[in-house]
């Protein structure tokens, strides 16, 4: 977020489009995010029509004039997508590149040919991580399925001593990782650093997802063994290809963007001169825009040209992986109008007037806001959105690392308890043929465990930084 766009929306939430008192506007949140979570529990709305319905009717309950809650409301869904819109796009293409290439088969034949008996399970978490990086968490699933049962079949492995640690490595990668859709817009949301804020997530992630993958898949195999589905082993993507590329230069390729933004985040740190000719030079390298614009060219001869894919292909494969995020783009700049109503009500100065009285820290409440619209919802891109904007106005003041931490703390809240009303939910339990107790007992707990001990990290963090 630029410099300028920070102006503008303290500007915006300081000058409220609406006189009405905190009372009110308490009120008014309340009834906005409910006709949100009715639309889409209830009615079955799609996410992006039930954001613009709702944001309409904040500002009504708001008693905010209809023409200035449009113009609000336009203005957030402009502002998202010109900010994060290239990033998920160009973030589509390399996973989807990934994918067809047979490059993520790749990376995981390699490391499983390595990897055996009580070494699987982490086996199972490093490839989820590495290949979630670049990839949506529903791609993800369907990409690491095939290999997840037909290991626990070939293997004799409990489903869910195989299953959880793969899913709780793409999990975190999806709540708390750039440049997935949630984490990319909470850090423009709050004007967090992106380099700072993806070192730092990385330092919450590792741990996280040891303790919700291989520690708790120990349990979870007990409360639920079950063998692989037979009918639930789809062909795997690069079954029909001559060749692949190698694990090596597959790795490197996903690696290349996460790279370049830590050298941007580390060389702010250490050099910290704006006029210093190494700093400009990494501050463009390392900008998201530049980074996986790097990665998706780079990715088109390690990975496509590599599996031998013509010119042809290779642009077909591009188009193909901008079709299905059309809808992730829409919620995404719904979620970012939605916001930008939140503030320019007043929300934000309403926040920070009961925040001033309040003993709660603020990474805390933001957590807490985003655990309460993700059990309502069932979507963590929508939690994530929403919970941003209303505490945006908190990272005032902040240092870069608190402001990273607060995008962390969203995160981490975004992740609570996925249960009936989350279509990840319904994902995982389809394809490992469970009940909805036995979803419950596993995928659920273990997203409700990545969610507090992210949170509890984030918190250590905040005492060191």
């Amino acid at each position: 977020m630029t410099s300028l766009s920070v102006e503008i929306l303290a500007a915006d939430a300081a000058e409220p489009i609406t006189s009405a008192g905190n009372a009110q506007l308490g009120i008014a949140v309340l009834a906005g995010i409910a006709v949100i979570v009715l639309l889409i529990t209830k009615f079955k709305l799609h996410a992006f029509l039930a954001l613009t319905i709702g944001s309409l009717a904040l500002g009504a309950f708001a008693g905010a004039p209809l023409a200035d809650t449009i113009k609000s409301f336009t203005a957030g869904l402009g502002s998202t997508v010109a900010g994060v819109g290239v990033l998920i796009a160009l973030g589509a293409i390399l996973g989807k590149l990934l994918a067809d290439s047979g490059g993520a088969d790749q990376i995981v034949d390699t490391i499983l040919a390595k990897a055996s008996g009580r070494a699987m399970p982490w086996a199972m978490v490093l490839i989820a991580s590495v290949i979630g990086l670049p990839l949506f968490f529903e791609v993800g699933i369907v990409l690491l399925i095939p290999v997840v049962l037909l290991v626990a079949k070939r293997g004799n492995y409990s489903l869910m001593r195989i299953g959880i640690p793969a899913l709780a490595g793409l999990s975190v990668m999806h709540g708390l990782i750039p440049p997935h859709p949630g984490p990319l817009v909470a850090i423009d949301a709050v004007g967090a650093n992106l380099g700072v804020t993806l070192a730092l997530g990385l330092v919450v992630a590792i741990p996280t997802v040891i303790i919700a993958g291989p520690v708790f898949s120990r349990y979870a195999a007990r409360w639920v063994d079950i063998p692989a589905p037979e009918n639930m082993i789809p062909t795997r993507p690069s079954e029909d290809l001559e060749k692949r590329p190698g694990f090596g230069v597959t790795v490197a390729t996903v690696l290349l963007p996460v790279v370049l933004m830590l050298v941007k985040a580390l060389v702010d740190i250490v050099v910290d001169d704006p006029e210093n000719g190494v700093q400009k030079v990494t501050d463009v390298i390392g900008s998201p825009l530049i980074a996986l614009l790097a990665a998706v060219m780079v990715a088109l001869f390690t990975l496509g040209r590599a599996a031998g894919f013509t010119k042809e292909r290779l642009s077909s494969t591009v188009e193909k992986s901008l079709a299905p995020i059309a809808g992730v783009l829409m919620i995404v700049g719904a979620g970012g109008g939605f916001k930008q109503t939140l503030i320019d009500i007043g929300v934000g100065r309403m926040i920070l007037d009961f925040s001033k009285s309040w003993s709660i820290p603020a990474l805390l409440l933001a957590w807490l806001i985003a655990v309460a619209i993700r059990l309502a919802t069932g979507s963590a891109t929508v939690a994530t959105i929403s919970a941003a904007g209303l505490v945006a106005p908190l990272a005032e003041g902040m240092s870069t690392g608190e402001t990273a931490l607060l995008v962390l703390a969203i995160g981490a809240g975004s992740l609570f308890f996925s249960h009936v009303n989350d279509a990840g939910f319904w994902l995982v339990k389809e394809y490992f043929g469970m009940s909805v107790g036995q979803t419950i007992k596993t995928w659920s707990v273990m997203e409700t465990i990545i969610s507090v001990v992210g949170i509890v990290f984030v918190l250590l963090l905040s005492l060191v930084l």
